[in-house]
């Protein structure tokens, strides 16, 4: 154990507060949270109406049917048919006394902050340009943007109007955009022309010009400056757009009503669009952020994100429980390897997320933040994306803050929530995640589907959430929906991760258990990084995988097979790698090129990326894969050899 609240904390927290209030309707214990999450996922408990109005959600209609009885899948469709409210409208309804409502940080910039009142206006006056340019509610608005106030403004006035929000971050090649933009076919475009990133200005003009002309629904481009003084012709400054602010009028949706648009890594093929909804959102981040992170009016939530992890969509959420949002556009690590230390001290935050990778690495650098810089202001730090070894649990407590809750969300953008993480009223024990969300039936499944405690199994969803996705974009008939989710276990909800649920109701969770790449927190997909490779004539053929490894290391190995005659110099490698950076970003970039003898695939085509990650991991090879579904089952034996020299030689894995 390496924190507890005191009993003031755990007492004064939302999630005592909502206990207590559960506890005078339901006949329960106020201070017994196992009997809490048991009552929140029985059928019928009336949780998620209840959370409705614990947190005063403002809303037209009746919440007493929770849910559509034709909807029997595990979705967010359906729910609460009888309900009409809007995501911006709950968001906007912060006080100017408890601080502002943004604070933006960037490299080379002055901090701007945004009053809640300057960021009503600034909605309102996006969302009437939106209305004026013929955008209704199920238009689709993109971004091209990094994590910036406008990036905020834009989404809270698309959501204002009933219009749908998706947004790519401005280091994602041109292809990488289009793949996910063309698919939902936007009227509006958002995007910046630039950004700055360890003290380089990239710049992006070129790279809206050609995005724009491959997505041809595209009615309107709208600029934000951040390297040039003017935009390119035929775009409409940002300025002009938000120049006469006005009060922002809501319209009421239904609940299920699509909200914005997250994507899939493309593991498989075009990145598939993940829809949630408003009403799933609003409840679900209601529930996260306001009761298991405690987060609370007048608090500064900051956390280290690009605008294409959930994570951004979810730091936007503070708003809903009306703390300031903390928003940074710049390197982690310039001018040195403690930037986000002296952001999160700057800035007076009250929680500080960020990746794995990043309290890895400021451990290794010998890092001591808590005496470096005044973080008086801090009460939690949280991070997620990957798994922290246990010495790194141990020394944020050593090195940060003695008196610090560290909360290790585990959820997925499929769902854009934990599904397991913090509790204000419980321990900290190092390397578990200290319960089960309310309202989540999570359990730890075997292959035969059975769940049991302090065993590893699949991380699997026994009953729906309302923030589980609408649909996925163009899926008309749902196929692509099911195979995601619900192939290993018919009806059943598998995430992709393996878990421990323990005897105390805490969890553990060990790493991805499917292929689906998962570097830093940030999710990224093969087949995009496969789409760059194919570019480069000498390769033939190719394969990339994300282990897991001891130690809390990740290795992201990019495997090739050459053409006749070709050979991997440094040249091809370099050439490899700037490819990918050019068409992907710099974090698709692998750690190693290595020439392969074959890249196995089964005898249908498809690449082996889960049976190779397991082999390089050290699994037993008759567990890992059935050679005799496999096309070249001799190369299955350099993989395991691969797996065992590196192991032996390297057990942690580089963190660059």
């Amino acid at each position: 154990m390496l924190w507890t609240p005191s009993p003031e904390q755990a007492s004064s927290s939302a999630m005592a507060r909502f206990s207590r209030w559960v506890a005078d309707r339901a006949r329960l214990s106020g201070d017994d949270y196992d009997a809490l999450w048991s009552w929140s996922v029985r059928k019928g408990s009336g949780f998620w109406a209840g959370l409705a109005e614990f947190f005063d959600v403002v809303a037209d209609g009746d919440w007493s049917v929770e849910r559509d009885p034709s909807c029997t899948e595990l979705s967010g469709a359906g729910w609460f048919p009888h309900v009409r409210l809007n995501y911006a409208e709950q968001a906007l309804r912060g006080s100017d006394e408890h601080g502002p409502a943004l604070v933006a940080l960037s490299e080379g910039r002055a901090p701007v902050e945004l009053s809640w009142q300057e960021l009503r206006l600034a909605v309102g006056a996006f969302a009437a340009q939106l209305r004026e340019w013929g955008v209704r509610p199920g238009d689709r608005v993109a971004g091209y943007l990094p994590n910036i106030a406008e990036a905020v403004v834009a989404l809270l006035g698309t959501a204002a109007v009933g219009a749908v929000w998706a947004c790519c971050a401005p280091d994602y090649g041109i292809d990488a955009v289009v793949d996910r933009l063309a698919q939902i076919e936007p009227t509006v475009l958002v995007a910046a022309d630039g950004y700055r990133f360890g003290g380089r200005d990239v710049d992006r003009v070129a790279a809206i010009e050609e995005i724009a002309a491959r997505l041809p629904t595209l009615r309107h481009v709208v600029v934000v400056p951040r390297i040039h003084d003017g935009v390119p012709p035929g775009t409409t400054p940002w300025a002009e757009v938000v120049a006469a602010g006005t009060e922002p009028v809501f319209v009421r949706v239904a609940f299920d009503h699509p909200l914005w648009i997250l994507y899939s890594s493309g593991t498989t093929g075009l990145p598939k669009g993940i829809v949630h909804s408003h009403g799933g959102i609003v409840l679900e981040h209601l529930k996260w952020l306001g009761l298991h992170d405690d987060v609370r009016a007048g608090d500064r939530f900051f956390w280290f994100t690009s605008t294409a992890w959930m994570v951004w969509n979810a730091s936007v959420s503070a708003l809903l429980v009306g703390a300031t949002v903390v928003l940074y556009d710049g390197a982690p690590n310039r001018p040195g390897p403690d930037r986000l230390w002296q952001l999160a001290a700057q800035s007076r935050a009250t929680q500080f997320g960020t990746s794995a990778g990043y309290l890895s690495a400021s451990q290794k650098a010998g890092l001591r933040p808590g005496e470096e810089f005044d973080l008086s202001a801090l009460r939690a730090v949280l991070y997620s994306g990957a798994v922290l070894p246990v010495e790194g649990w141990h020394w944020v407590y050593d090195a940060v803050k003695r008196d610090l809750w560290l909360d290790a969300p585990c959820g997925g953008t499929d769902v854009c929530t934990p599904y397991v993480g913090g509790n204000p009223m419980l321990p900290v024990h190092a390397g578990e995640m200290q319960c089960r969300f309310l309202g989540t039936r999570v359990e730890s499944w075997d292959a035969e589907g059975r769940h049991a405690t302090d065993r590893i199994g699949e991380l699997v969803v026994t009953a729906a959430i309302p923030s589980m996705p609408v649909r996925f974009w163009n899926d008309p008939d749902g196929r692509r929906f099911r195979e995601a989710y619900f192939e290993i276990y018919p009806g059943i909800w598998r995430h992709g991760d393996w878990i421990t649920i323990t005897s105390r109701g805490t969890a553990i969770v060990h790493g991805r258990s499917d292929s689906t790449i998962n570097r830093h927190g940030v999710r990224m997909g093969s087949a995009d990084i496969y789409a760059a490779v194919d570019r480069i004539p000498e390769v033939a053929d190719s394969l990339v995988i994300g282990a897991e490894l001891d130690g809390g290391g990740y290795w992201m190995p990019l495997f090739v097979t050459l053409v006749e005659g070709a050979e991997l110099d440094e040249d091809l490698r370099a050439r490899i790698a700037d490819e990918i950076r050019r068409t992907c970003s710099a974090r698709h970039v692998p750690d190693e090129i290595l020439e392969a003898p074959a890249i196995p695939r089964t005898l249908t085509g498809k690449r082996l990326e889960v049976p190779v990650k397991r082999l390089l991991q050290g699994f037993d090879p008759a567990r890992a894969v059935n050679p005799g579904v496999v096309d070249s089952p001799e190369a299955l034996d350099w993989f395991t050899e691969l797996g065992v020299r590196r192991r032996a030689a390297m057990p942690t894995s580089s963190t660059t």
